[in-house]
């Protein structure tokens, strides 16, 4: 591996929660509610949607959606996509996926585990998605290989600016005097594709500003108890703005 994907290892194993804080914890700082993922009726207009719907062509094909959730990626492309394999590690969220495919009338499969190690059962498709996935990536160098591997056409990767939980690092100095590394970033990811011979196209934009985070949420992710959250929620609106900055990275495979 390269000195990119040595830093990606790097800042990314530095965003993990110290067994001594984590032991500590009421509940799983790691639960999300698969209603938050739910696709929503009509796609959102994105640099990552227009990419992909031009990797699919007039002709349209079929599209793998690699950490699917609730497949806010894939199915933004019905329409185009003749056929969906959604592939996620947690249960509830192919189910919401499946929900939402099953409405809009698409084929679709669904695959239960972790990419890369899922890969060979996912197969290939014309085009693969992947959308806010790298910053849940140590190893990133495999993963990637894998995303071109399974790709027919070309990866469309969404992503933030910078860790989507980079915000939150002053809390955890706050609450747990936890000093974390700096974010990784979208230059970090394409550094890494640039060891692996590839040259994505890069286009940086503004996601809608997002919603704010629930106190209690932002609680259970620091590992603090549930009696926390009225403190929380004031430590919060010290902060400033959560990042809206994202950037689509796609390539071609053929």
């Amino acid at each position: 591996m390269g000195a990119a994907a040595d830093r990606w290892r790097e800042l990314q194993s530095g965003r993990g929660v110290p067994p001594e804080i984590l032991a500590r914890a009421e509940a799983s700082p790691w639960t999300h509610d698969p209603k938050d993922f739910a696709a929503p009726e009509e796609p959102v207009d994105t640099p990552s949607r227009r990419a992909a719907l031009d990797l699919l062509g007039p002709g349209g094909g079929t599209v793998l959606d690699v950490g699917c959730g609730g497949g806010v990626a894939s199915l933004a492309l019905v329409g185009r996509a003749a056929h969906l394999i959604g592939l996620d590690r947690a249960q509830d969220m192919l189910d919401a996926f499946a929900v939402g495919a099953t409405a809009r009338g698409v084929p679709y499969d669904t695959v239960l585990g972790e990419w890369p190690d899922a890969a060979a059962a996912a197969g290939t498709a014309d085009v693969v998605v992947c959308h806010h996935v790298l910053h849940n990536v140590v190893e990133l160098e495999p993963f990637l290989t894998a995303l071109s591997a399974a790709a027919r056409r070309g990866v469309v990767i969404e992503m933030l600016a910078q860790h989507p939980m980079a915000w939150l690092d002053p809390l955890w100095v706050r609450f747990h005097n936890l000093h974390r590394p700096p974010p990784a970033t979208t230059d970090d990811a394409v550094a890494v594709l640039a060891e692996l011979g590839v040259t994505p196209t890069v286009t940086g934009w503004e996601r809608v500003n997002p919603p704010r985070q629930h106190p209690a949420w932002v609680t259970r992710r620091l590992c603090l108890p549930a009696d926390r959250v009225v403190e929380v929620a004031a430590a919060m609106d010290e902060l400033p703005p959560r990042p809206r900055l994202a950037a689509t990275l796609t390539w071609r495979t053929a």
